[in-house]
């Protein structure tokens, strides 16, 4: 059984209340008498994409689990090598600076691919060709055998969140072809919602953590304020990913007391 945990959402920024909410997941996460398999961040990282909060970041998230990244649209990519991922800016090329920050991990038992898909100076996601590129060959190097889960932080359906689908991930129908070819995707892996969701893209799950900075009011939950689908009383939360021995994703969700 493979056990994974899925953040999203921190907002790193100067302030001590994102900082708090950040460190009481990762202790909770710390304290689980359980050694995880990962635990996946998707996106949205720090709140202005700087080098000191990446630096905080980094040092909040040391943990005793492996732990992985995606850029979200309030990320910064050369920031986000250099001071979070630890990257050395010296040896890498000025052009790649910029370039898609994608990283897989793979494990005997699962494969695990974080994709880039936010796109500079925008809110709304895209998956490069270059990143579909690199998803398809990390694919084609996995065993039919071996499940799957792509994260990246803006989810590829819509949610019926009229804010969060209008910055949704765009061009997702490419995505969707890449997925009829590979069977061995168990899941999709997303945030940007700021709230859990679950509901099926291009034939599998796709599953949505909730924020850790704040909570999204859904439409139905929303007064006439403009600002009224940010709620900052909720408790930070985290979904829980379990794949089966055929490879099959069941969720949980946990809010965490800060």
């Amino acid at each position: 059984m493979i056990v994974i945990a899925h953040l999203s959402d921190t907002h790193i920024d100067s302030e001590p209340r994102s900082v708090e909410r950040a460190e009481a997941v990762m202790r909770y996460l710390e304290d689980l008498p359980y050694d995880l398999d990962a635990v996946l961040v998707t996106g949205d990282i720090t709140d202005h994409g700087l080098p000191a909060e990446y630096e905080r970041a980094r040092r909040l998230f040391a943990s005793r689990h492996p732990v992985m990244f995606c850029p979200g649209n309030h990320d910064r990519r050369a920031a986000f090598r250099t001071h979070l991922l630890a990257e050395a800016s010296a040896t890498r090329p000025v052009n790649q600076a910029q370039t898609p920050v994608n990283q897989v991990h793979r494990s005997a038992d699962v494969v695990i691919a974080m994709c880039d898909s936010s796109v500079p100076g925008k809110d709304e996601g895209f998956l490069a060709d270059e990143t579909l590129a690199w998803l398809e060959d990390v694919l084609d190097r996995t065993s039919d055998e071996t499940p799957v889960l792509i994260g990246f932080h803006h989810p590829p359906a819509r949610l019926h969140i009229p804010f969060i689908d209008g910055i949704r991930q765009f061009g997702a129908e490419r995505l969707a072809a890449l997925a009829d070819r590979h069977r061995n995707i168990s899941a999709f892996l997303c945030g940007h919602a700021h709230t859990g969701a679950a509901t099926v893209f291009a034939g599998r799950p796709l599953l949505v953590a909730p924020g850790v900075v704040s909570t999204t009011r859904l439409p139905w939950e929303q007064r006439a304020h403009p600002q009224d689908h940010v709620h900052l009383g909720h408790a930070p939360a985290l979904a829980f990913h379990i794949l089966d021995d055929a490879g099959q994703p069941t969720t949980h969700f946990r809010q965490i007391p800060v």
